[in-house]
């Protein structure tokens, strides 16, 4: 907890700051006077019972300054209920993880005299950010000083006004000591050793800490195939037939490492305490709009947008936009070709140096041009999945993933499929990937590291100056603090980490038989990804909430559908081999029947392997089921006491 910095209270309490809210700087006083007032208001008259209090501007404040910034935290006995609300899972005394309740909180193991440092900032930052969005509107027609501004029964209050523009941004402030030691552990000092996982838990939450448990494994797993490649580079570069074993190598790869990964992740969230953990009822998105209606399931009035209008917007809209962004992926790779065969010609004319080099332009301008269309297309996909009006997040980014991987899947790979399968130019496909590749690497790294880092300098250099002598040794006062985190870049979320590693995922299983350097590559670049990542987060973007998380989500489908794709992909380069070819030297028909047969066989040996290997270790299944029993009979012992108890009252 950041115990070095507090505030007091309008009750004249002190408390940690742990969250800011911003509102815009000519918000209605009133509607800050009712804000504030709910916020403070005690549970039962329907407030969240936080406390809050203005931010003061320090020495250095100007008039520009916005003055309606806040700072808000909790006692330790709020937060310690808000931890049984949101359903914490804790280490017990024996041992085992267990939801955390008030009344039992002796029970678990680090809790020590009034739970002071139970929690950790994370945990209380993400608690308050829980109450915060549930803090709701009673019987308000509208935020007091804005008409417009409808409130109906059950609206969430915090989402509406950050709908409507009143409410700018709320974020958990950095805990300066605690990121500096992390900082150190974690990039600031190279040397070969696992990355602080639980230390990145701690601070940034379980989605934060899985995806960097994620990085770092398939990093790992990339190193027997990159060792194995890198003598098929050596000695047999132009003998694609010994590369039938690399690929029968590579397709079991695939499946393994991810089947492997599911029990690692298992491993991970039930130490973290999220593998059981109930998913909490989801609540409408803030952008979420339609008729006022009631939800059968919570009874709340909420907004009611027709599942048949949505439907409709996804197929006559959605679905033709996709396909006509892929009609236009292939015609800039047709575009592609044609530059490719132009420099070619040149080459074969007059083969020189210069025009040795020609040959990889084309490679290189349409790696770039898939990277900006890839980034256009995102805009645009966003756009279009919010226009679609789904109700939940989870809904939200399932159709946003969606879209965006078929597109990215397209964009990257199609020119590779093409090459492969139907100029069967395996010089040409070793090139394109190998300049793909090295060209999107170099890209993701400016785009997602430097790039922001080098914005922020220029939007604010003072700022700058303040936040390294902040990281380092010297502590700001709290409202330079606030001030300076409020104009960090925001980071949202690790869409584009999972999606750059999807990529990389499949240039490495579609296609590494043909260049074998391709995990060494990836591997390197991995690497990299570990200590720019850890950068960003530590320097150059704002602290982001903690999200409970028992694995990677709909990413690990993504990379699974990437394995069968791998599977097919190289089948069908062991039957291209002349050396395979031989064996049906009459008969093409024998041949694909038998490439297909033997693909089919792999695909039954992988989803076989998938159910052989348990996505659970049995250890923590045990731990698990033993858990799941001594709920059911703790609730058997409950019922028949409150049995007994009821018959003695009528007796």
């Amino acid at each position: 907890m950041q115990k070095s910095l507090s505030v007091y209270d309008s009750d004249g309490s002190t408390f940690a700051p742990l969250v800011v809210i911003e509102l815009v700087s000519e918000t209605k006083e009133e509607a800050i006077a009712w804000l504030l007032n709910r916020v403070r208001d005690k549970q039962q008259d329907g407030g969240a019972e936080l406390l809050v209090e203005q931010l003061t501007p320090g020495a250095q404040g100007t008039e520009k300054d916005n003055p309606n910034v806040y700072v808000v935290g909790a006692s330790w006995q709020r937060l310690l209920y808000g931890a049984e609300d949101v359903g914490l899972f804790k280490e017990f005394n024996d041992g085992s993880m267990r939801g955390f309740t008030y009344a039992n909180k002796h029970n678990f193991k680090e809790f020590q005299g009034d739970g002071d440092g139970f929690l950790s900032m994370a945990e209380c930052q993400y608690i308050i950010k829980h109450e915060l969005d549930n803090l709701r509107a009673k019987d308000e027609a509208h935020v007091p000083g804005y008409p417009k501004m409808k409130l109906y029964p059950g609206k969430s209050v915090i989402r509406r006004m950050q709908s409507k523009g009143i409410l700018v941004q709320v974020f958990p402030l950095h805990e300066k000591e605690e990121l500096k030691r992390l900082s150190f552990s974690w990039f600031k000092k190279i040397k070969l050793s696992f990355q602080p996982l639980d230390d990145i838990r701690h601070y940034f939450g379980e989605g934060m800490a899985l995806y960097f448990g994620f990085l770092e494994y398939f990093t790992l797993a990339l190193i027997p195939m990159a060792l194995i490649g890198i003598p098929y580079y050596l000695f047999d570069w132009e003998d694609y037939d010994k590369f039938t074993v690399f690929a029968g190598f590579n397709l079991v790869w695939c499946t393994v490492i991810l089947e492997l990964w599911k029990r690692l992740s298992a491993s991970l969230a039930y130490g973290w305490g999220t593998l059981s953990r109930k998913k909490a009822f989801e609540e409408p998105r803030p952008g979420f709009h339609g008729v006022l209606g009631v939800n059968p399931v919570t009874g709340r009035a909420e907004p009611l947008y027709s599942n048949a209008k949505r439907q409709l917007r996804i197929y006559l809209v959605s679905v033709p936009f996709v396909l006509l962004c892929l009609y236009l992926s292939l015609y800039v790779m047709m575009i592609y070709f044609d530059m490719e065969g132009w420099a070619l010609m040149i080459h074969d004319e007059e083969p020189t140096f210069w025009t040795g080099l020609l040959l990889f332009i084309p490679s290189i301008i349409y790696a770039v041009v898939i990277e900006i269309m890839n980034l256009i297309y995102r805009y645009a996909a966003e756009f279009l999945t919010g226009w679609e009006n789904h109700r939940l997040e989870s809904t939200f980014q399932n159709h946003l993933v969606l879209k965006v991987l078929v597109f990215n899947f397209f964009n990257c790979f199609a020119s590779l499929f093409y090459i492969a399968f139907v100029m069967q130019d395996m010089v040409l496909l070793r090139q394109s990937l190998a300049t793909l590749l090295i060209t999107s690497q170099i890209l993701n790294q400016i785009m997602e590291a430097f790039l922001p880092y080098w914005l922020q300098r220029r939007r604010n250099k003072k700022a700058h100056k303040r936040m390294i002598k902040t990281m380092e040794d010297k502590e700001l006062p709290l409202s330079e603090q606030v001030k300076l985190e409020a104009d960090m870049s925001t980071y949202l979320g690790t869409f584009d980490d999972y999606l750059e590693l999807f990529l990389l995922f499949g240039y490495v299983s579609l296609f590494s038989c043909v260049y074998p350097l391709a995990a060494v590559l990836v591997v390197l670049n991995n690497v990299t990804e570990v200590y720019s990542d850890a950068f960003k987060m530590c320097k150059v973007f704002k602290r982001p909430f903690s999200e409970p998380a028992a694995n990677i989500g709909v990413w690990q489908l993504a990379f699974e559908a990437m394995s069968v794709i791998a599977v097919v992909t190289n089948c069908a380069l062991i039957g291209m081999s002349p050396k395979v070819k031989s064996y049906f030297p009459e008969s093409e028909t024998q041949l694909i029947l038998w490439v297909v047969g033997f693909e089919h066989f792999l695909l039954a040996s992988k989803f076989i392997l998938t159910f052989v290997i348990p996505d659970v270790p049995k250890h923590i299944q045990i731990k698990l089921s033993r858990l799941e029993f001594e709920s059911l009979e703790a609730l058997k012992k409950r019922v028949k006491h409150f049995g007994k108890d009821k018959l003695q009252n009528l007796g």
